[in-house]
């Protein structure tokens, strides 16, 4: 057979979800992976992670066979390269007879409800994030997991202010005359963007980066804008007076689209530029600046990122940015408005796919009790009955996710892991952190092996995956994963067989097409093959019609209108307008006395979260970053700290060990890190142990980038680091 191509798409917890061409030969290999030329946000590049992405599927580290605990070896963690010692090989009958076998023990004993899928975005792709597995817990009457660990907050906000989470279209930033990257940092992880911000550039438009961290978008910005951590709501609030108390409001567009004017402009006559520079550490020249170039730039945009909302103040610091170009009219104007994300264009069938109704046949007859992954810790170690009145957790699966290394307060998350009554299943590719406390450990397909639907949260075409590549050695996908465990523990709704094409035609409801999102209308998976595979939402009738997400109502609010002022949240107790409160952990309390240093848990750059550290490749890329701490000279020379010293940054949850970098990269007064695996951290321990379990003003988020540390200067500084490689 001769070598052909086939259309991939992307999996990882990306905006771009990248089109990708792949290379087979003759023996069946991947040999060659590409951007998808044809794709027009792809157009025909991968970045740096995925351009290597060959490296991961054919390395020789994959967990390639289902695996068991040997008896007696007890869960902790383990040496990289060593895992599989404490481990043995068995069939895949046996696994799932095993799991089957224990969760149904489980259930019986401790109720379903005491069983915990544990899973966030490993993949995005709309099959194996969430199909098969919902509709396996939900029969069982597992507890459901509330996935608040990235997003919730943010999006969340953005639904309370307009109803829906959508966004200027990537490929209207090219036509911006002014792009402000709020805590986005385009050039490290949403690179399919910056074609369209420098097109921008070259026709005049100017980049505006705000990040406490000069990050690469910073670092090739026309201006960037240090801020101190968690203060984005009381400048995005300064940003507000100026413009109200300057008249240079769009008058016309607020009186027809929003409600709660009145209420915001009393709220933001309290943030006076001169308050605002005390608590953003900004100067109140460049607040006045930033202020009337934003509201006087026509089309403005800002691309929105997740950082702002892992604060305690994140909900409010979203829905304040968010209202910004509501305020000005900017979403009249095509090049103009906010991008955080455009995921709520994609309607999946959701109800169709994860079948919450089976829970009416699980023991419990209902929808089951609901925890918070990001107090994971908590869910685990808590002795006893729950708050929520559900039994302490006896099991866990996991898959889409390396909770060892991403959830906060990571002592008391490896405090549970580590009991040896919590039954813990983990569907992984490699042996990452979490791998190390399992007892029986799967092996899971990447996105080359399986087939799926996706769609994006940074553009807006819907694209069929194709399998590319036969799976290695056993690796199996979620999708049969939990086909197969449905089907062994005698649940026999016929939902259970459904294949990955029926699936996908329950995604996009092709079965009853008279009931198909317009949005989706006509998109079935024979037109995705037919066209390459993708194609883009259908917002208009026309051709070529320029997508205005907002431009005009009604919205989809109570009111029908863009909402300065929440009803709906206050109903809830939370504050309907936008605010500045200082977190509990930050340089506005008391507890900075005893530690002095904000704190940015930063995620690397040629890293995905926790995926490709273990990777030789990525791990090069990251070579000045790993291990490092960074600090701003004035906090590094009252310590006594030189560039390259062996460090201690602690704080009341921890202590890990780190290098000091003294490059300026952060402002005085904070400190910066990056997320890696524990077993290739220095002492096991990374980032996260450092985090707290603490939620945020909205949805439950956590609050990564509220921490207060100190650092100082370890006894072994002139001990260079050790290679972990």
């Amino acid at each position: 057979m001769p070598s052909r191509t086939v259309h991939a798409v992307c999996s990882h917890d990306c905006p771009d979800s990248c089109g990708v061409l792949v290379t087979i030969d003759e023996a069946g290999q991947a040999t060659k992976l590409r951007g998808d030329p044809d794709h027009p946000v792809t157009r025909g590049f991968l970045c740096g992670k995925v351009a290597k992405y060959l490296d991961r599927v054919y390395s020789p580290d994959r967990l390639l066979y289902p695996m068991r605990r040997r008896a007696g070896v007890p869960k902790t963690a383990l040496p990289h390269g060593r895992e599989s010692e404490s481990f043995e090989r068995i069939s895949w009958d046996e696994a799932l007879d095993a799991i089957a076998t224990r969760l149904a023990a489980i259930a019986r004993e401790h109720g379903p409800e005491s069983i915990l899928p544990y899973s966030y975005a490993g993949t995005i792709g709309i099959l194996n994030y969430g199909s098969m597995d919902r509709r396996f817990f939900h029969r069982l009457g597992a507890s459901q997991l509330d996935r608040t660990i990235c997003s919730e907050t943010g999006g969340q906000a953005l639904i309370s202010v307009y109803g829906r989470k959508l966004g200027t279209d990537p490929e209207a930033f090219s036509h911006a005359k002014l792009i402000i990257a709020w805590a986005a940092n385009i050039h490290g992880n949403n690179i399919h963007l910056w074609p369209f911000v420098e097109e921008a550039r070259r026709n005049g438009a100017k980049l505006v980066v705000i990040d406490p961290y000069a990050t690469r978008t910073a670092r090739a910005a026309d201006w960037h804008i240090p801020i101190n951590p968690g203060t984005d709501s009381a400048l995005a609030l300064g940003l507000m007076h100026i413009i109200l108390r300057d008249s240079l409001f769009d008058r016309d567009y607020v009186s027809r689209w929003t409600c709660g004017f009145d209420q915001l402009e009393e709220r933001a006559a309290e943030y006076a530029p001169g308050y605002v520079s005390s608590l953003t550490g900004i100067a109140v020249a460049d607040i006045e600046r930033l202020a009337r170039d934003y509201a006087t730039t026509t089309p403005a945009v800002i691309r929105l990122n997740y950082g702002v909302q892992r604060s305690d103040n994140g909900g409010a610091a979203t829905r304040a940015i968010a209202m910004l170009p509501a305020l000005t009219g900017a979403w009249k104007h095509y090049g103009g408005g906010l991008q955080l994300s455009t995921s709520g264009a994609f309607k999946w069938d959701k109800t169709a796919l994860e079948r919450p109704d089976l829970a009416l046949a699980s023991p419990i007859g209902r929808l089951a009790r609901t925890v918070n992954m990001s107090v994971l810790g908590e869910a685990l170690t808590e002795p006893g009955q729950k708050s929520d009145g559900g039994p302490p957790v006896h099991a866990l699966f996991v898959y889409n996710s390396n909770p060892a290394a991403v959830a906060p307060d990571q002592s008391s998350v490896l405090r549970g892991l580590a009991r040896q009554d919590l039954f813990t299943v983990v569907h992984e590719q490699f042996f990452t952190d979490t791998a190390d406390y399992a007892d029986i450990l799967l092996p899971a397909t990447t996105f080359l092996e399986h087939k799926d639907i996706q769609g994006a949260y940074g553009h807006y075409y819907v694209q069929l995956s194709d399998q590319a590549i036969a799976p290695l050695g056993e690796a199996r996908s979620n999708v049969w994963l939990f086909s197969q465990l449905a089907q062994r523990l005698g649940f026999t709704e016929p939902c259970f067989r459904d294949s990955v094409d029926d699936l996908i035609a329950q995604a996009l409801r092709t079965a009853d097409p008279g009931h198909q999102h317009p949005w989706l209308a006509g998109i079935t998976a024979e037109t995705l093959a037919d066209s390459g595979g993708a194609q883009r939402l259908r917002f208009h009738d026309q051709p070529g019609e320029r997508f205005l997400p907002f431009a005009e109502g009604p919205f989809d609010t109570p009111t029908g209108r863009i909402e300065f002022y929440s009803a709906a949240l206050a109903a809830q107790g939370v504050d309907p307008l936008p605010a500045f409160r200082p977190a509990p952990e930050s340089r506005h309390t008391a507890a900075r006395e005893r530690y002095p240093l904000e704190f940015l848990p930063r995620k690397a750059d040629n890293y995905m979260n926790s995926t490709f550290p273990n990777l030789a490749g990525h791990w090069r890329m990251e070579t000045a970053t790993n291990g490092v701490i960074e600090m701003h000279l004035d906090d590094a020379a009252p310590r006594g700290i030189a560039d390259g010293d062996t460090v201690d940054v602690f704080n009341d949850r921890g202590s890990i060990a780190l290098r000091a970098h003294v490059n300026g990269s952060v402002r005085p007064g904070v400190v910066a890190a990056r997320l890696n695996w524990n077993k290739l951290s220095r002492g096991g321990h990374n980032v996260n142990l450092l985090t707290s379990q603490r939620l945020n003003d909205l949805a439950g988020g956590p609050v990564f980038y509220s921490v207060l540390v100190d650092v100082r200067r370890s006894s072994s500084s002139q001990q260079k680091q050790s290679d972990l490689r």
